[in-house]
């Protein structure tokens, strides 16, 4: 039996129940192999070539899909279709040692069982563009996070990371707070009139002052406020103009991952994160009552508006039949995508139109069913003809100023019998239409004010403003908008007032230290034309590891600079590359840092401690006081380099001397060790490095030149255990002298 191998359980218990048991179908759980957690993982000498690892907790599964891929007849690797689904497919060919050459690789839009067999009757090979555009993505964001994250913590604070997208993101977040925090209201006033003809046969209307002397106005204070009231309430108010005409409003595009998750912000207060995620479900599929394994809508991580003849096709015959021909445009419907989209996929749409939204809710939870109303009603209407309105426009001159007043009523329904969408811009006045009359008419002002308002600072994001926002300026791509704000919600950098996103004090640090140091990888700019350059990788006309040489270098300078910004260089070279040392302030004190970091990542601790004039014996360095548990003691500044320590004197006059220096004759010194147990050491210190557990006798064993000690007993001995010299012992007669 053949082997069918996807990303989650979920897919492929909906590919299964298709397939009908003549496939083995089973999933890998997403990636099986990757770049390793707990290092950087890729070789910057050798053309940054990532090194991958098997996913930790992936071996039963690994081990699973190699048995049930030496059973099978063929092996087809069915990801999702796209950069990460590609590389995905291509480790797993890689770890179960598919044959490279045989077309394996197969991909739907859509999980239905049409698409699903004619993925299989279309096997490639894997397009190794799009894996390298996902090995190039993995590891320019690999370098940045894993190198800047070190930055933060050190600079800031623990438990902080940085990313090549995502520092960006925040960036947006806190200069929005700030255009807040400097924005100065200024006051301005709008004067309007309540409006009748003179002989009253028609409804009153408002109008709006708008213009002076035939100028755009815009009044500033009261004082020019109180001067156009005086005006007209002097003067006369006469219909200088009438325009009647149809207006038309065209349906909206089917959604893309954008604007699927901006809708459901506005119009369900979902996150973009929760919305992704009843996406996803609707898209692998979902257990129905009765029905088995269902899937609902195609692919949700796209950036193309476009939609299959065949899927056009439906939505039409459905329109028909259920709202009329005349709801059907004259020509279908097509939408162009925005500039730079890769358009691999089509549009989000439900897979099957005859579906619809009051069927699928007795088979959804109450989210899972607004999110599909959603998509199947915008799909639907984006195939449906354009709105008419009646609309009328009325300018009313009086004393100089013009006033002007708009009103429309719905003429034809068209896509708004199905996808209501009031837009912010839309200030029309309640869809009414006005009197009908004509130039010359007179009116009479049964009301006339003016309203003193000041001006607002810029919106805070939220999460559908964000990805609008991400989108726009090219930062991101489909598949990250939502992940993106879930890590900058997780990492506490915003918190939410309502729907709203508010920075926290963290993120401002973040964001001025890396503006700092790094204004090319915060700038949008540099952000989108590097989304534009790993697009290009995909399209096979560039080679991934030249990207990531051009932007390595300047980055890693900028990174060396950034450590050692602000600290003070010491005279102190490092002993292991010999660059000078930074003297720095860390969460446990000052330490020394090589200024060769990161390809040099050698450290010395250094306290608020006391330094002597005696050096170390093993480096040299002037040695430092400490305290431990049995008091003080000298330690080297070098630690933990050189980890060398001596005992400490308070006061030379109660040193107790004992034994003699084999070395130099001087006398030795009973000393003490960190632990409190006693040894001797040369009074010729530093001069003579001379130490002993046990009294010297000042002579040294004839056999092996080691010093000679006395015992606690006074027996002599040699201080080399592995010596068997044996001093002779003395005779009864010369005892007794």
């Amino acid at each position: 039996m053949d082997l069918i191998i996807v990303e989650s359980p979920s897919k492929a218990k909906t590919i299964s129940k298709y397939l009908k048991g003549k496939y083995r179908v089973d999933a890998s759980g997403g990636h099986i192999r990757d770049l390793p957690q707990k290092k950087l993982g890729v070789s910057i000498q050798n053309n940054f070539e990532p090194q991958y690892v098997n996913s930790p907790g992936k071996e039963e599964t690994i081990k699973r899909l190699a048995e049930e891929a030496r059973k099978a007849g063929k092996v087809y690797l069915a990801t999702d279709p796209d950069r990460e689904g590609e590389a995905i497919s291509w480790h797993l060919q890689t770890v179960l040692g598919l044959d490279a050459e045989k077309e394996n690789r197969i991909e739907f839009n859509e999980i239905s069982p049409k698409a699903v067999q004619n993925a299989l009757a279309h096997p490639r090979r894997i397009d190794y563009n799009l894996v390298d555009a996902q090995q190039a993505r993995r590891v320019l964001d690999r370098l940045v996070g894993y190198k800047l994250s070190p930055l933060l913590n050190n600079k800031i604070q623990n438990g902080l990371s940085a990313g090549r997208v995502q520092s960006v993101a925040l960036r947006l977040v806190v200069d929005r707070e700030r255009e807040i925090q400097a924005f100065i209201p200024e006051e301005y006033w709008t004067i309007s009139a309540e409006l009748q003809d003179e002989a009253k046969r028609f409804s009153a209307f408002h109008a709006t002052l708008e213009k002076h002397k035939g100028k755009k106005l815009k009044i500033a204070c009261k004082e020019q406020a109180d001067a156009a009231l005086a005006a007209l309430g002097a003067g006369e108010y006469v219909v200088t103009s009438v325009k009647k005409t149809v207006t038309k409003s065209h349906a909206p595009a089917p959604f893309t991952t954008s604007t699927l998750q901006q809708d459901a912000s506005n119009k369900l207060g979902m996150t973009a994160p929760e919305t992704m995620l009843m996406a996803q479900h609707l898209y692998e599929g979902i257990d129905v009552e009765n029905e088995g394994h269902i899937a609902f809508v195609t692919y949700i991580r796209t950036d193309s508006t476009r939609i299959s003849s065949d899927a056009q096709a439906a939505a039409l015959d459905y329109i028909a039949q259920k709202y009329g021909k005349e709801y059907c445009p004259a020509k279908p419907n097509y939408y162009a995508s925005k500039k730079g989209a890769q358009d691999a996929h089509e549009a989000i749409r439900p897979i099957d139109v005859t579906l619809t939204p009051e069927q699928a809710k007795k088979m959804l939870d109450r989210k899972h069913y607004n999110v599909y109303k959603l998509i199947y009603e915008r799909f639907i209407a984006s195939q449906m003809a354009e709105a008419q309105y009646d609309s009328m426009q009325i300018e009313i001159g009086n004393n100089g100023y013009g006033l002007k007043a708009s009103g429309r009523t719905l003429r034809f329904a068209g896509f708004t019998a199905v996808w209501q969408d009031k837009r912010e811009d839309d200030e029309e006045e309640g869809g009414k239409m006005l009197p009908p009359l004509k130039e010359g008419d007179k009116l009479l002002a049964l009301q006339v004010g003016g309203e003193q308002k000041f001006t607002k600072p810029p919106v805070r994001y939220t999460d559908a403003s964000l990805v609008k926002a991400m989108e726009e300026k090219g930062i991101g791509r489909p598949s990250t908008y939502a992940s993106i704000i879930s890590v900058l919600g997780k990492r506490k950098y915003v918190t939410k007032d309502g729907k709203y996103m508010v920075p926290t004090d963290v993120a401002y640090r973040i964001t001025d230290m890396l503006m700092k140091y790094f204004t090319d990888v915060m700038d949008v700019g540099f952000t989108a034309d590097m989304e534009e350059k790993l697009d290009e990788i995909e399209d096979g006309g560039k080679d991934w590891h030249t990207i990531i040489a051009a932007f390595y270098p300047p980055f890693e300078e900028k990174l060396r600079f950034a450590g050692t910004d602000g600290d003070e260089l010491t005279d102190i070279l490092c002993e292991k590359c010999g660059r000078p040392m930074v003297r720095k302030s860390g969460k446990y004190g000052k330490y020394l840092a090589c200024t060769g970091y990161p390809a040099c990542s050698n450290i010395v601790s250094e306290g608020e401690v006391e330094v002597t004039d005696i050096p170390c014996p093993k480096c040299g360095a002037m040695m430092t006081v400490k305290t431990g548990r049995f008091g003080k003691f000298l330690a080297c500044p070098n630690y933990p380099t050189c980890k060398s320590t001596l005992p400490y004197e308070e006061d030379k006059k109660d040193v107790v001397y004992e034994g003699v220096c084999p070395d130099c004759g001087k006398p030795t010194k009973k000393l003490f060790s960190r632990t409190g147990k006693p040894y001797y050491g040369c009074s010729g210190y530093p001069a003579c490095k001379f130490m002993s557990w046990d009294p010297p006798t000042g002579e040294k064993c004839p056999t092996c030149g080691s010093a000679l000690v006395k015992t606690a007993k006074g027996n002599v001995k040699c201080s080399n255990r592995d010596c068997s010299y044996k001093p002779a012992k003395a005779t009864k007669t010369a005892k007794k002298a």
